[in-house]
Parts: structure tokens; C-alpha cells; sequence
């Protein structure tokens, strides 16, 4: 369920007066507008962080209103419920990079080795290093208690996330360069990796054990699952040294501008 509109269940009018809304100046008002506009994004970006370090359970819209800095009404004025919330973060902070990913496949001109670099580099550095890797952690660690958000999380990031990885198989097939390979379980094998390197992350960075290298994990990944996959010439290719720019790279800035856009946007 997407943020309501500010007008929808708006409280009554404050009373202000003719002479309070006429003596008001055009900046003023324009302020009160993008404040009003920011709402939303203010509310998601404390939610997303309150999520991430009490859970789903222990975090209450009041606590999320008072990191937002607003009250507690002004949340239900943009969502029904705390589940809602959850799934506006969601899909706020992850779906977005996910689309871009899709996107990514369909205009990629290079080998499919390469995407596939593009894919988990970019899914590491966009969601992965983030503090949004803990909504992955809290949906496992709480989907007994809430089976719904699990089932959102399943619908919308997992099975997604799945068809993306079964259309970069099936280029590569096409193409030659992969082998045919069934998508089930291969796209699971493909995102398993990354789902422990983010709970690894979140749970055990902090702990006495040994330490793991994101990138060379990453890049270890990658050697592991293009020798299983490859065929052909692209079997025998090694590929270019990683020394970018890269893709995900631009991604993650036209990201980060329309967030912005979002939040000034009146």
C-alpha cells in the first residue's frame, strides 16, 4: 500500500485566520510545502532505522514519529498501520535498485560474465553494505511471529530477485556463453550467498570469529558460479580486471538524485 496523501483522514482545520493566512509570505509558504512533502521520506528513513535495530516487534509508530520529529497522528495521516509502514520502507529502500537491476539486463550490451559482475556488485554495494541489509535479517528472524511480512518480503524482493538472476541464465544461454541450466534451484545459488554475507554482516561482524572480506567474498562468488555456468569460448575467457567505473555505480547515484527529488519535491 503506497504512503496516503496528506489530505486523506487530514485532521480539521487549524482556524487560522484571513488576516494569519494572508499575512503569511510566499517563502514561508513554500517551506511549509516541501516540509509537508518531506513527511513521508522523513518517516521512512526513521522507520528504516528503528526497524533495522529493534526488529518489527519492538518498534512502535510513536518511537518512529519522534525520530521523524512529528506526532504520532501525523503518521496515520500517510499510513494505516505499522505493517504498512514496513512495506512502504521496503519498497522505498530496496525495490528500487531491484527495478534498476531488471532495467540493467534488458539494455546491457556487454558479455553475460560481465552482467552478472554488474548484478552482485551492484547488489552488494546498493543493499548489502547498507543499513538496509537489516530488513533481510529482521524478516527471517521475525517471520514466525509475522508470516505476513515475510510473504511481502517473498512477493516482492525474493522471487523478484529470482526471475532477475533466471533472465541473466537465459541470456547467457542464449547467447552461448552459459550453459542450460534450470532456473530452480540455480537462481537460489545465485542469491543464497548474498542473503548469509548480509545476515553475516548484521550478526557476527562484531563477534570474535573470522572475518570476511565483502568484496573478495563477492569476487569469489562470482569465479565460483561463472565455472559452473560457462560454456565455451566464455569458459576459457577470464574476465577484464574489475577497475570500473561500473554500473551499479551510476545506478546508485541516479538513485540517491531521486530520492532527493522526492524529498524536495512539492
Amino acid at each position: 500500500m503506497p504512503a496516503r496523501s496528506p489530505s486523506q483522514n487530514s485532521p480539521p482545520s487549524s482556524g487560522a485566520s484571513p488576516s494569519e493566512s494572508a499575512n503569511e509570505s510566499p517563502i514561508d509558504g513554500r517551506r511549509w510545502t516541501r516540509r509537508k512533502a518531506a513527511r513521508p521520506q522523513e518517516l521512512v528513513a526513521a522507520a528504516l532505522e528503528l526497524f533495522v535495530e529493534r526488529g518489527f516487534a519492538a518498534t512502535r509508530l510513536e518511537d518512529v514519529a519522534a525520530a521523524a520529529g512529528v506526532s504520532k497522528g501525523t503518521v496515520y495521516l500517510y499510513f494505516a498501520n505499522k505493517e504498512e509502514l514496513f512495506k512502504t520502507v521496503v519498497r522505498e529502500t530496496m525495490i528500487p535498485a531491484l527495478m534498476k537491476g531488471i532495467d540493467l539486463v534488458d539494455s546491457y550490451e556487454g558479455s553475460t560474465p560481465e552482467l552478472l559482475r554488474e548484478l552482485l556488485l551492484g547488489w552488494w554495494n546498493l543493499i548489502g553494505a547498507t543499513p538496509v541489509a537489516g530488513l533481510t535479517k529482521l524478516v527471517m528472524a521475525e517471520s514466525g511471529n509475522f508470516p505476513d511480512i515475510a510473504q511481502f518480503y517473498q512477493n516482492e524482493v525474493i522471487e523478484p530477485g529470482e526471475r532477475l538472476f533466471a533472465r541473466v541464465l537465459e541470456r547467457g544461454a542464449a547467447r552461448g556463453e552459459f550453459r542450460a541450466l534450470p532456473a530452480n534451484p540455480c537462481t537460489t545459488l545465485f542469491c543464497a550467498p548474498l542473503v548469509y554475507l548480509m545476515i553475516w554482516q548484521r550478526a557476527f561482524s562484531n563477534v570474535s570469529c573470522e572475518p570476511i572480506d565483502p568484496n573478495a567474498f563477492v569476487d569469489q562468488l562470482l569465479q565460483m558460479l561463472l565455472f559452473g555456468v560457462t560454456a565455451g569460448a566464455a569458459r576459457d575467457t577470464p574476465l577484464p580486471p574489475p577497475t570500473g567505473p561500473f554500473i551499479w555505480e551510476r545506478i546508485r547515484d541516479e538513485l540517491l538524485a531521486e530520492r532527493e527529488m522526492s524529498a524536495n519535491r512539492s
